[in-house]
């Protein structure tokens, strides 16, 4: 069975959203200085790289990310290619042609960190798109650009209508090398008590 990694490498350098603590990597103990095993220590915003966003992010005294359903990020996906996209996302625009497989979209937009800079712009849904999936029971929608939100939303309307909705969100995938199609998506975020957000290790199986 082919697993896809779909994950943006964590790493000195990696794109943080401008003006976001940007990640980090040095050292607790290390054997060169004398102790007896290697340790790191890791520093960083859980938004960097591919993560989970949790309502925390958009609503005080909401969940955290350590209360994120598993089921939600994992299971089958549609990937949906729409890169061609500029600005608002709508409904024909997906091409869905049939139901989101298992609940779960996922949007190759193109803008993604994982060229190593940090992208101007990508296309988002619309409001009335984000609404009219969340309405026909969608589970997660994971994108490969930084936010399911444009770049200058202050709203953060479609992050609101998804948690609202009960769905889940999951941005800064790495789709370059995915063809549209349905699979298995597998990415537990990792279980952060108080978090806003939580990192992901997301792949792809082929379900054939």
């Amino acid at each position: 069975m082919t697993i896809r990694d779909i994950s943006i490498t964590l790493r000195v350098g990696t794109p943080e959203w401008p003006g976001d603590t940007p990640f980090a990597c040095a050292w607790a103990w290390q054997i060169a200085m004398g102790a007896s095993v290697n340790v790191s220590c890791l520093t960083g915003s859980p938004h960097v790289g591919t993560h989970a966003d949790a309502p925390l992010h958009v609503t005080d005294e909401a969940a955290g990310a350590d209360t994120l359903p598993l089921d939600a990020f994992v299971g089958p996906c549609t990937v949906v290619d729409v890169s061609a996209c500029s600005g608002d996302i709508a409904i024909p625009d997906l091409e869905l042609g049939g139901a989101i497989a298992g609940g779960r979209l996922l949007l190759r937009t193109d803008r993604t960190i994982a060229t190593g800079a940090f992208p101007s712009e990508w296309p988002a849904l619309s409001a009335e798109t984000a609404r009219h999936l969340a309405e026909g029971g969608l589970k997660l929608l994971g994108v490969d650009c930084p936010s399911v939100d444009a770049r200058d939303s202050t709203t953060l309307t479609v992050h609101r209508l998804l948690f609202q909705a009960g769905a889940c969100v999951l941005e800064n995938l790495d789709l370059r090398d995915i063809v549209p199609g349905v699979y298995e998506l597998v990415a537990p975020p990792v279980k952060i008590a108080g978090a806003d957000a939580a990192p992901v290790r997301a792949v792809l199986r082929d379900l054939a």
